[in-house]
């Protein structure tokens, strides 16, 4: 059908230049299409290519003049591993027009495109791009940045225009779109931010996409000795590299909830009572995510039982977490008593 169809074929293909050294497959091909997406996540299991990915996607435009690029991992040396970001990058560009500063860690173009790589090791190490500006940024295993961190770099999307109210090239401005790119496996530190931005979004929230990828997705893999050497892996693990699985996560420390029984009514001879954990900041640019201030109503029986009978979450600022306060007590009643931790530097 598409090849009785030139028009829709040419809309089925993604921009490539030539330092693209091969074909992306069927879901990377998806990920290149997505020009009109500000955010985008690429992932799943291991061996789905997001690496490749992530790569063809920052040098789809290098052939333009004022591009940059910029591809993030949590270490330099998981960046500069083998078959790594940096390390795929030499190999498809060595014997190429493109040259190498390894001072800055970048690729120049003849274009005077770039692309760059980068790292956020350290809890301050995203402000090292402050004053930066790119119109790619890629981040790989992002599970494993501090999300806030990445979010940050959303900042340094943009392009600067002129006195003249015009970007500084009318050619880059039509062409060249801002795109905030990540891949990763699931597991962890960022494991559920990503989850709850990119795998549990809303299916009809065309802002953020999700493209799954998996072993089968990559005929450049050699999937059976892959997979035998996924099997080796403890279930937990094993499950998110070799299916992508999302929802399984290794157990707490100090629970788990298979000890727990879900019933739709505590019983009627229980004491309640609620527990308060403060926290006191609201969302802002600077720190999007913060801590929670907490509510947890319990009911307790006669035998020492504990039932969570609501569970309340919210940020705020010192103002309005005293307000919250006073109204959930006035709601529960007298009857209920109030629990808040304390501890040093913590909220009062």
């Amino acid at each position: 059908m598409v090849q009785s169809n030139p028009q829709l074929e040419n809309l089925l293909q993604p921009r490539l230049t030539k330092y693209i050294p091969h074909e992306p497959t069927a879901k990377q091909c998806a990920f290149l299409l997505l020009d009109d997406v500000l955010d985008a996540f690429y992932g799943g299991a291991a061996g789905g290519g997001k690496s490749d990915a992530l790569l063809m996607a920052a040098l789809q435009y290098v052939d333009m003049p004022n591009y940059n690029a910029l591809l993030i991992r949590d270490t330099y040396t998981n960046l500069a591993m083998p078959e790594a970001l940096m390390d795929r990058a030499d190999e498809w560009l060595y014997h190429t027009d493109a040259k190498w500063n390894a001072e800055n860690k970048q690729w120049r173009f003849p274009s005077g495109a770039t692309v760059g790589f980068g790292y956020l090791d350290g809890p301050r190490d995203h402000l090292k791009y402050k004053g930066a500006e790119f119109q790619f940024i890629g981040l790989d295993e992002a599970s494993d940045l501090r999300w806030e961190q990445a979010l940050y770099l959303f900042s340094r999307l943009r392009r600067t225009k002129s006195r003249k109210g015009q970007t500084r090239n009318k050619e880059l401005r039509n062409l060249v779109p801002l795109r905030f790119r990540a891949a990763s496996n699931p597991g962890g530190i960022s494991h559920e931010k990503l989850k709850t931005r990119y795998i549990d979004a809303d299916k009809k929230d065309h802002k953020k996409i999700f493209i799954p990828a998996g072993l089968d997705d990559n005929p450049h893999l050699d999937v059976e000795s892959y997979n035998e050497a996924l099997d080796q892996l403890d279930p937990v693990t094993r499950e998110q590299l070799k299916n992508g699985n999302w929802d399984i996560r290794n157990k707490g420390r100090l629970f788990d909830r298979a000890w727990f029984e879900i019933v739709d009514v505590p019983p009627k001879e229980t004491r309640l009572l609620r527990y308060w954990d403060l926290a006191s900041t609201e969302p802002h640019k600077r720190n999007p995510d913060p801590d929670y201030t907490t509510a947890v109503k319990l009911s307790v029986d006669a035998f020492g039982i504990y039932y969570v009978e609501e569970v309340r979450r919210f940020q705020s600022t010192p103002k309005k977490v005293e307000k919250d306060v006073l109204q959930t007590a006035q709601l529960d009643g007298k009857e209920v008593p109030i629990h808040m931790e304390q501890e040093p530097g913590s909220s009062e």
